[in-house]
């Protein structure tokens, strides 16, 4: 199951209490102060992780707490520290404060890391005649991990467009495939190996008129496009399910407009799908006429124009 969204609360250890204790033997006049501190609280910190791909397992566990630091003892021996706590998520992960709405960290590379929450200080012993303190409190908060994918190309398209035939027949990708709109109901990731480059297809769910302010999830799934280099718009250019695909063109650019400028203005290419279909042709010369921009039509079925466009896309993405 693909989750992307999670809220989590994450509490840092408490710092050890600093020790009173004194040393006393026949050779001493009077007692001497021997507290040791109290060990630091644990940290907890997230990292990235490029073995994961959904936060999925925050559903099943959402509350984590860091080890508290041991507390101090005679003879100045210091605690223990907590063992800091480590919290794995996915490339691409954003932590936001719940409370304030702030980005803490925009997680982005393997091995990136961030301490979300701090451990308390161990108090101090009463050795060198210090007043013994408490440890401080770790610090808490409540977190909301958004994920947004990292991928080189976005797809995206009205649903039952052949988005998921199409990365299917690209990459080692196998997304459910069928007849019916809204297939697919999570982001798809695949890898294109050709001659000179690998790159990763990131399948977006299917938009629809109203996407980009929340109609049917679109501006959950289309946060997945911002990371992206490219964006394959993919049109039914046999109008299989009824619709005109030169108004779907104009509505998927109306609702990336809508949704942000910058993944408005990325490089696009648009793929004309279905074409093995026989109203496709004659769809492709009214489609061309008013678009005036390069088509690069396919049939993704049969596999039909795909290395010309794969060929098309490590152009564009050597720029």
């Amino acid at each position: 199951m693909f989750i992307d969204h999670a809220k989590i609360y994450v509490k840092a250890g408490n710092g050890g209490k600093g020790c009173q204790s004194f040393y006393r033997d026949k050779y001493s006049r009077y007692p001497i102060p021997d507290g040791g501190d109290g060990g630091k609280g644990a940290d907890i910190i997230i990292v990235a992780d490029r073995n994961l791909r959904t936060l999925l397992d925050f559903r099943y566990r959402a509350h984590f707490y860091g080890e508290d630091g041991k507390h101090g003892s005679g003879k100045n021996k210091k605690g223990k520290d907590g063992k800091h706590l480590l919290i794995r998520v996915p490339c691409g992960t954003i932590i936001r404060d719940a409370k304030t709405g702030c980005i803490l960290r925009d997680l982005g590379k393997d091995g990136e890391e961030v301490v979300v929450a701090k451990g308390g200080l161990g108090g101090r012993g009463n050795s060198g005649n210090r007043q013994v303190t408490l440890g401080s409190t770790g610090e808490e908060k409540e977190l909301i991990l958004d994920l947004k994918l990292i991928a080189d190309v976005g797809v995206v398209g009205f649903p039952n467009a052949g988005k998921s035939t199409f990365i299917s027949a690209i990459s080692s990708a196998h997304p459910k495939i069928a007849s019916y709109p809204f297939t697919t109901k999570v982001p798809v990731l695949g890898t294109v190996n050709s001659e000179d480059i690998s790159f990763i297809v990131a399948e977006i769910p299917g938009l629809i008129k109203g996407s980009s302010e929340g109609r049917g999830l679109g501006d959950r799934f289309l946060r997945h496009a911002e990371r992206t280099k490219i964006i394959i718009q993919l049109i039914d250019m046999a109008s299989t399910e009824g619709r005109e695909p030169v108004e779907d063109y104009k509505i998927i650019n109306e609702e990336l407009k809508k949704y942000s400028l910058d993944v408005f203005r990325k490089p696009r290419l648009i793929v004309a799908n279905k074409m093995d279909l026989e109203t496709a042709e004659e769809n492709l010369k009214r489609f061309q006429k008013k678009i005036r921009k390069r088509v690069y039509p396919i049939s993704a079925l049969n596999k039909i124009g795909i290395k010309e466009l794969i060929s098309a896309i490590v152009r564009e993405l050597k720029k």
